[in-house]
C-alpha cells in the first residue's frame, strides 16, 4: 500500500492546485468585462471614480488579511500604502530602471518589513491596545510625512505610468489587473496551512498552537502580506495622481478605511471592491442625494468606536454560502447513514494510515515532579505520571483536582513549571507549546474552539500538518462517528465538533495525544462508542492516548491504565479495574462514602468539568 502522501490529494500542492478553479474562472471573466466595458461607458470624471475605487480595493485587500482573516485591529494600513507611494515616486525621480510595475513591487517589499516591526506588539496585546499601538504608528506617519516632502513634489517630476497603461482608460486596466492577481494570490493563500492557521488565530490562539502553528510567526506574516499589498496600493496612488502628498495618506484615512472594513468585510474580492467604490465614491453619492458630507464623518467614526468596545475587528461571515447550502442538503440527506454507519462499528482493520508505533521500553510521555502554582494555591505538587507507548492511560479525579491543569501544563500552555516533561525519552520543558505540538504531542480543550469557518477536510488537514489524503480523511471521520464529507463547520453539532477535535488530534500522529473530556456532550452509548474507539488508537494510528475523563465506563472500555487526581497530587495509579476499586478513589469522590463493592460508581462521575 503506498503511504497517504503519494496520492494526489496528499502531494505538495501547486498555485493552481490552491485556487478553486470556478471562483478563478470568474474572477477573471468580471475583470475582462469591467476592463472592456467601463472605460467605455463612464465619463472621464466616473472612469477617475472608478479607477480611485479599485485602487482602494486594492488597500482593502490587505485590511481582509489583517482584519478579516488573522482578526487582529489595525489602524495603520494607508501608512504602508506611504511607504510604497514614497518609494515609487523615489524611483521615478531617479529614473531607476524597471518602470512602475517594478516599482510597485519594490513599494510593496519596502512596506512588508515595517509591517512587521509594527507587527511586534501584537505578540504581547491584542484589542484595543493594539488598536491604540497601530493608531500611533498612524500618527507617526502622518508628522513625518508632514514634515517632509514625497520625492518630486518640489520637481513636479510625475510618476511615468507605463507605455501600455499612460491614458486614464488604460491605467484602469492596469489597476483591475494587480487587483485580479492580489485577489487570486490570496485565494490560493487561503488553502494554505498559514491561510488557513490565520481563521485559527482569529478564533483561538491556543488551539492554533495546539495544532503546532506558531501564533507570533502567523501573526507578523498576516502585518507582512497586508503591508506588502497596501505598498502596491500605494505605488498605483502614485501612479494614478502623478503626485501624493501627505494629505492622501492622512491617519484619519486609515481609521475611515477600517470602519469600512468592519461595515462590508474585504474579506473575499467582492467585499474588496465593494469597500472600494463605497469609500471612493462615498463623498459624490452624498453629494447627489443632497445629504451633508458630515454624514460619512459621523458613520465613519462611530462604527470603529463599536469595534473597539466589542473587541472584535470584523463581523464574522461565513465562507462559501452556496458550498453551505449544499452541503446542508448533503447533510440532511445523508449525514445520519454515515452516522449509523460509523455507529455500527469501525473497520477491523486500519486502511489508511501510518504504521503503528511499536510499544518499547521508552515511554512515549514521562511526567516527573510537576508542579504549578497560583500565588499561595498549588494546583498540581509534584504530580508523576507515565504514558506507555501503544497504551491508553485515564487521568480521573473529582472537579477541580487538576487534571485540566496538568494537560495544559504538560503541553506548555502554562509557561516554565516545576518538574519535568519527556517526549518519547527527549525533554521538553523549554519548548513553546506549538514547538512542542509540532514535535509529537498534541491535545484537545474541553470547549469546542474550531472556526466555522473551516470545512471538516480542511480541519483535519490544520491538524494533520499536511494536505491529508482524501481516503484518509474520509476514514479517520468515520471512524470516530463523525459524518463523512467535506462539511463546513458552521452547521456540524457541538458533539460532533468534539469528535473532530480527536480525529484532528490523531491525524497528525503525534506520540502522545492529550484528550480532555472529548466525551463531553455525547450520550452513554455514544461515550461507551467512543471509548471503544479510543482503544483502538495505538495500534490503529500508532498514537498513545492519555484521556481525562469523568464517565467511568467509558474509562473502563477505553484505558488500561489510570491515575487519580485529588487536590492536586496522585492518591492512586495503576490497573485500571484495580485503581477504581481503591478505598481512597471512593473516598476522593465520595467524600469518604463507600460502595458495596469498594468500587467507584459510573453515576458518581458524570460533571463535565474538571
Amino acid at each position: 500500500m503506498k503511504p497517504a502522501t503519494d496520492s494526489p490529494a496528499g502531494r505538495k500542492s501547486t498555485v493552481m492546485d490552491l485556487i478553486d478553479k470556478r471562483s478563478a474562472a470568474g474572477m477573471i471573466a468580471f475583470a475582462i468585462v469591467a476592463c472592456v466595458a467601463i472605460p467605455n461607458i463612464l465619463s472621464p470624471y466616473w472612469l477617475y471614480l472608478a479607477i480611485t475605487s479599485v485602487i482602494g480595493a486594492v488597500i482593502m485587500q490587505s485590511y481582509g488579511v489583517i482584519v478579516g482573516r488573522a482578526g487582529v485591529m489595525s489602524l495603520c494600513q494607508l501608512s504602508f500604502a506611504a511607504i510604497g507611494a514614497w518609494v515609487v515616486m523615489r524611483l521615478n525621480l531617479a529614473d531607476a530602471p524597471g518602470g512602475l510595475l517594478v516599482w510597485l513591487i519594490l513599494g510593496g517589499l519596502a512596506a512588508a518589513p515595517v509591517g512587521m516591526l509594527i507587527g511586534l506588539p501584537a505578540l504581547r496585546v491584542r484589542g484595543v491596545n493594539l488598536a491604540v499601538i497601530t493608531f500611533g504608528a498612524a500618527v507617526s506617519t502622518d508628522i513625518v510625512l508632514g514634515a517632509k516632502q514625497f520625492p518630486g513634489t518640489e520637481e513636479l517630476e510625475t510618476v511615468a505610468r507605463p507605455a501600455a497603461f499612460t491614458s486614464n482608460a488604460d491605467y484602469f486596466v492596469l489597476v483591475v489587473i494587480v487587483f485580479t492577481v492580489i485577489a487570486l494570490g490570496l485565494a490560493a493563500l487561503d488553502r494554505t496551512r498559514l491561510g488557513r492557521s490565520w481563521l485559527e488565530l482569529r478564533h483561538s490562539e491556543r488551539l492554533a498552537a495546539s495544532h503546532g502553528i506558531s501564533p507570533a510567526r502567523s501573526k507578523l506574516a498576516a502585518f507582512a502580506i497586508s503591508a506588502f499589498i497596501a505598498g502596491i496600493g500605494g505605488g498605483l496612488m502614485a501612479g494614478q495622481l502623478g503626485l501624493v502628498v501627505s494629505g492622501n495618506f492622512a491617519m484619519g484615512q486609515s481609521v475611515t478605511l477600517f470602519a469600512i472594513a468592519i461595515l462590508i468585510g474585504p474579506h473575499h474580492p467582492e467585499g474588496a471592491l465593494m469597500s472600494g467604490v463605497f469609500g471612493a465614491a462615498m463623498a459624490t453619492l452624498l453629494e447627489k442625494v443632497k445629504l451633508p458630507q458630515d454624514l460619512g464623518g459621523i458613520i465613519f467614526g462611530i462604527v470603529p468606536i463599536f469595534a473597539l468596545r466589542s473587541g472584535m475587528s470584523q463581523t464574522d461571515f461565513t465562507r462559501n454560502r452556496k458550498r453551505v447550502a449544499k452541503a446542508r442538503k448533503v447533510a440532511d440527506g445523508t449525514a445520519g447513514d454515515d452516522r449509523e454507519r460509523a455507529d455500527a462499528g469501525p473497520p477491523a482493520e486500519r486502511t489508511v494510515g501510518a504504521p503503528a508505533r511499536p510499544a518499547g521500553t521508552e515511554p512515549a510521555l514521562a511526567v516527573t515532579g510537576l508542579t504549578v502554582r497560583y500565588g499561595p494555591v498549588t494546583a498540581l505538587d509534584a504530580v508523576d505520571l507515565t504514558v506507555p507507548a501503544g497504551t491508553v492511560v485515564g487521568l480521573i479525579g473529582p472537579n477541580g483536582a487538576g487534571k485540566s491543569t496538568f494537560i495544559s501544563a504538560v503541553g506548555g500552555f502554562l509557561g516554565r513549571t516545576p518538574g519535568s516533561v519527556r517526549l518519547d525519552g527527549t525533554p521538553i520543558d523549554r519548548l513553546a507549546p506549538q514547538v512542542r505540538a509540532a514535535r509529537g504531542l498534541r491535545r484537545t480543550f474541553q470547549t469546542t474552539l474550531i472556526a466555522p469557518e473551516l470545512t471538516q477536510y480542511e480541519y483535519l488537514d490544520i491538524g494533520a500538518g499536511r494536505r491529508l489524503a482524501r481516503a484518509e480523511a474520509d476514514e479517520l471521520l468515520e471512524f470516530f462517528g463523525c459524518p463523512v464529507g467535506d462539511l463546513p463547520i458552521s452547521i456540524i453539532d457541538a458533539g460532533t465538533r468534539r469528535l473532530l477535535d480527536v480525529a484532528a488530534a490523531i491525524a497528525a500522529r503525534p506520540a502522545v495525544a492529550l484528550l480532555d473530556e472529548p466525551a463531553a456532550g455525547q450520550s452513554a452509548a455514544e461515550s461507551l462508542r467512543l471509548g471503544a474507539r479510543l482503544a483502538q488508537v495505538p495500534e490503529r494510528y500508532g498514537v498513545a492516548v492519555l484521556l481525562v475523563e469523568h464517565d467511568m465506563e467509558l474509562v473502563r472500555v477505553a484505558c488500561r491504565e489510570v491515575t487519580v487526581l485529588d487536590f492536586g497530587k496522585v492518591i492512586a495509579s495503576g490497573r485500571t479495574e484495580d485503581v477504581l476499586r481503591d478505598p481512597a478513589v471512593s473516598a476522593a469522590y465520595l467524600g469518604g462514602a463507600d460502595t458495596p463493592d469498594g468500587a467507584v460508581p459510573p453515576t458518581a462521575i458524570v460533571t463535565p468539568t474538571g
